[in-house]
């Protein structure tokens, strides 16, 4: 669409939004707008009304006001009305409360007293779900959780890229194949990976495909840990998988031997074992980045009018997990939503989308993030400067984290936001090999994961957590580890669509590493808990 014809479009998307709060018209179908203005305005409609426009005069439908980034171009404008239409008609995939619980769990995490870890695969493709490979990863996640418990002394917040990471953003629109240029895949919600022209278009009914795909994963996600999958009683059902390596296997089972011995312990004692550790809470995530679909599953909450009000800023003690959700709009399609590092723009559509969210959110930060601009980006989407309400996910690469991380802190804790300060050693240090495959090396995974606990640490501030990307699977896309795999090993098992993800075993492998990290410190200060 050219700019010229969006414009015309926004003037009648927000005359038709004036018209339908004026009362004048009761459906777009009345109002005989073009298809792709009432597709956007009938949710808008569905989920704003006059009383719940912020002062700011930000809506779910005010991002299209903005340039945008990454824009996918449907030639099948009927379908994606009639998409968009079903979205905005279907159930929330989480709920307010949900969504609030995990947002004090990060004001925690913000304040040095909890650690978040966030993981999964680069690209989620339908075939994904299901029993095996969603168990998998969520074992995945909890092994590592409990490695990091005992590791850092400290609760962790577990999200798992799940459940909706379908979209990547790509650098090109478009790419040639034996000859044939054809659409670049950008993830299973919008297009096919098969490499014809007919597939690579871009197919509305896959944004419908996504919500029932996400609700499928997260449905069996609630059902497993309900059913005890999560229970600390027997962290040992967990299975260690394909993790064959002796070392790791031994000091796992001897982290359970030692959860086991407390459980022991207080059951002797007399305090009740059963509350609070059969099961945890996993939150899914995924990159924001369709704002059509994320608009749709927009939902406005409003308080009862009972409620009492709360405060982020009173103090510096533990939050409940039964605060209630405050009056606003809360995108529903995950728990937590972040904003790439290609779509970070300041005035771009993706930042005026975030910023009227009552989620919790994410925001990737590169060497191409200037201090000054981070401390705007933060005042646009936390003009309140809620504790932990962002989380900044720095992703420099192992050469350049020195270089970049100091300044960013201190022009954020110069500025009083308090984020979720997260490291993602992954996409900073991506390579191709000489065989065209797209890989990372172990050694600077965590060499950046390293360096970031020592700069925060020496600049006074925390290390809130780590943002992977891994799959419970053996997959050889990332080289290096205790199993020692090489570049010539990467064909073996390479079956990602995206980015090369840490397998199993380098996945604990790690957790292992970073655990030690903190015991160390604890060590030096003289505060190591044996346990």
């Amino acid at each position: 669409m050219s700019q010229g014809s969006r414009g015309s479009y926004r003037d009648l998307q927000l005359a038709a939004v004036a018209a339908s709060r004026s009362g004048l018209f009761k459906s777009t179908v009345e109002l005989q707008l073009p298809s792709r203005v009432r597709e956007r305005v009938c949710v808008e409609m569905s989920c704003s009304g006059p009383e719940q426009q912020s002062s700011n005069d930000w809506t779910p439908l005010s991002w299209t006001t903005k340039p945008i980034k990454q824009e996918v171009v449907y030639d099948d404008k009927e379908g994606l009305k009639n998409a968009l239409v079903k979205l905005q008609r279907l159930p929330s995939l989480v709920t307010p409360q949900e969504i609030v619980n995990l947002k004090n769990c990060l004001r925690n995490v913000a304040l040095g007293k909890a650690f978040v870890l966030q993981g999964g695969d680069c690209a989620e493709l339908f075939d994904y779900c299901n029993q095996e490979m969603i168990e998998a990863k969520i074992k995945l996640i909890l092994q590592m959780s409990l490695v990091l418990i005992w590791g850092a002394n400290k609760p962790v917040v577990r999200i798992a890229r799940i459940a909706g990471q379908f979209a990547k953003p790509r650098s090109s629109t478009t790419e040639t194949i034996d000859g044939v240029t054809m659409p670049s895949f950008r993830g299973d919600n919008i297009n096919g990976f098969e490499a014809d022209p007919v597939s690579r278009t871009p197919d509305p009914s896959r944004l419908v495909s996504a919500y029932f795909h996400s609700a499928a994963t997260l449905n069996y996600i609630r059902a497993a840990l309900s059913s005890g999958l999560a229970d600390l009683h027997s962290p040992l059902d967990w299975g260690l998988g394909h993790v064959i390596t002796p070392s790791i296997k031994e000091q796992y089972e001897r982290i359970v031997s030692r959860v086991t011995d407390s459980l022991r312990f207080m059951k002797t004692v007399g305090l009740d074992t059963a509350r609070g550790i059969e099961t945890v809470d996993i939150y899914t995530s995924h990159e924001g980045l369709m704002l059509e679909y994320e608009q749709s599953l927009t939902r406005y909450y409003r308080a009862p009018q009972d409620s009492a009000p709360k405060s982020y800023h009173a103090t510096a003690g533990n939050a409940s997990s039964t605060t209630q959700p405050s009056s606003g709009h809360y995108a529903t399609s995950a728990h937590f939503l972040w904003i790439g590092d290609r779509t970070r723009q300041l005035t771009g559509a993706h930042v005026e989308f975030f910023r009227g969210l009552s989620n919790p959110i994410g925001i990737k930060i590169s060497p191409t993030m200037e201090p000054d601009e981070l401390v705007e980006l933060l005042n646009i989407v936390n003009p309140s400067k809620e504790i932990g309400k962002v989380t900044l996910i720095s992703r420099y690469g192992a050469s350049k984290i020195a270089s970049y991380l100091p300044a960013h802190i201190k022009a954020v804790q110069s500025s009083g936001h308090l984020p979720v300060w997260q490291c993602d050693p992954m996409h900073g240090n991506t390579l191709t090999t000489p065989s065209g495959l797209k890989t990372r090396h172990f050694k600077d995974i965590l060499s950046e994961l390293r360096q970031a606990l020592e700069i925060h640490r020496a600049q006074g501030s925390f290390l809130g957590g780590m943002h992977l990307e891994l799959t419970g699977e053996p997959v050889t896309e990332c080289v290096g580890g205790g199993a020692g795999l090489t570049e010539d090993g990467l064909g073996e098992r390479y079956t990602t669509f995206c980015d090369p993800r840490l397998n199993e075993k380098q996945s604990l492998e790690l957790a292992f590493l970073v655990a030690g990290f903190y015991r160390d410190r604890m060590a030096e200060e003289g505060d190591l808990n044996p346990m």
